[in-house]
């Protein structure tokens, strides 16, 4: 049995730059922006970090581009990456440092630029040395054969399904355009996103999110220095990670309706923060939504909705803004896109402003717990992460 890092750290200090195509800033801009942001949020200066952790997937092979930019002077610095859950394993690792005794007060940044490469999605790689595992087909291809089995597997029909799908790129893009930090600010109809270009049947456009230029960094301490800092610091109450390792590519009875890595990783966040009822607990949540169906599919896995039933909860708006239990109320990946390294965090500033009733017109009434979710890889063999936030009992 792990030990449960409750209430053992705070978080005191948060920023995130605007995510989209910044054309007008470079990687170490980005870092620097959402830096001085989450300084100026503590009251800090960044003489007063002692370490920092650098999620990033691209963009740079050390933590020394950390130090240059924000002018952090020879303190230990780590590069972190681990898939699309790289920014929420940069504060996981950030977080256990500080828990441990070893730093007072710490960074955890991620960032991510890839407008500029060209890339148009993620390329995951083949099985490795000795599997016989061939490279795996493109991400909208792999999540469109989930949502196939999806419908498949509970008798949906593809019409209500796709529907159903359509309404969480409404509900996430109606988010999205109550936040002016976001890629897209835009809403949409239920008429555009059932009737946008196919990507990869049965998902349409509107079903993907988007890749974007992003930043965003935490500062974290222990709370005995939070409560001397600020009055409204937001602790860390649980924290869960999860590694597949290809049992869905090797084992014959995956089903591909559920993700096991997100199962595991709620239950270790859920065991920490004392979460018996997920639903009922947890008043808001940023979810991983590279695609409608992934974030379907999260709903039945993190507890929030039974098997099967995840499309009736959308139709009666579970989990619209307004609903029983918001998930993405900053609009999520779909209206931020997915700068790898800086998702996790990003994620992380919603609910921290939440937490702290700073949301504007996105702010949920009296909200106690937030999650925070990453799921990287593909379906079979992914990396998890759910970082659990709250307030003071």
């Amino acid at each position: 049995m792990t030990a449960s890092i409750k209430d053992k750290v705070a978080i005191i200090g948060i920023g995130c730059t605007r995510f989209g195509e910044r054309w007008d800033k470079n990687a170490e801009d980005l870092m620097v922006d959402a830096v001085y942001e989450a300084l100026e949020d503590a009251g800090l200066e960044s003489k007063d970090i002692q370490a920092a952790w650098l999620g990033v997937h691209t963009s740079f092979g050390t933590g020394q581009p950390l130090a240059q930019a924000v002018k952090l002077e020879y303190i230990p610095i780590t590069r972190v990456e681990n898939a699309c859950a790289t920014g929420s394993d940069a504060f996981r690792n950030a977080c256990y440092a500080v828990a441990a005794g070893v730093y007072d007060i710490v960074l955890a940044t991620g960032v991510e630029k890839l407008k500029d490469s060209g890339m148009t999605g993620l390329v995951g790689g083949g099985g490795g040395a000795g599997t016989n595992i061939s490279p795996p087909t493109p991400p909208p291809v792999q999540f469109a054969l989930a949502a196939q089995r999806y419908a498949h597997h509970y008798g949906v029909k593809a019409e209500d399904l796709k529907k159903a799908l359509a309404r969480i790129a409404v509900k996430n893009h109606h988010n999205g355009s109550l936040n002016p930090k976001a890629h897209f600010q835009r809403e949409i109809t239920l008429e555009q996103a059932l009737n946008a270009p196919i990507i990869a049947t049965p998902l349409g456009l509107f079903d993907c999110c988007g890749v974007s230029d992003g930043g965003a960094a935490a500062i974290i301490t222990r709370p005995e220095i939070a409560r001397q800092l600020r009055p409204d610091y937001v602790l860390v109450k649980g924290l869960g990670l999860t590694c597949g390792g290809r049992q869905g590519t090797l084992q014959s009875a995956y089903d591909f309706v559920h993700f096991e890595e997100n199962v595991t990783a709620a239950r270790q966040a859920y065991q920490q923060a004392g979460v018996n009822n997920p639903l009922k607990d947890i008043d808001h949540a940023e979810v991983h939504d590279c695609f409608s169906i992934t974030e379907l599919i999260i709903y039945e896995d993190l507890g929030w909705a039974p098997r099967g039933r995840g499309p009736e909860y959308v139709t009666n708006g579970v989990f619209d803004l307004e609903g029983e239990l918001a998930v993405n109320p900053d609009g999520g990946l779909k209206c931020f896109g997915h700068p790898i390294g800086a998702s996790g965090i990003r994620m992380m500033y919603e609910v921290y402003k939440q937490l702290q009733g700073k949301a504007g017109p996105r702010q949920r009434k009296n909200p106690t717990l937030g999650l925070t979710h990453n799921l990287g890889g593909t379906p079979g063999s992914f990396t998890c992460a759910v970082s659990i936030l709250g307030g003071r009992d």
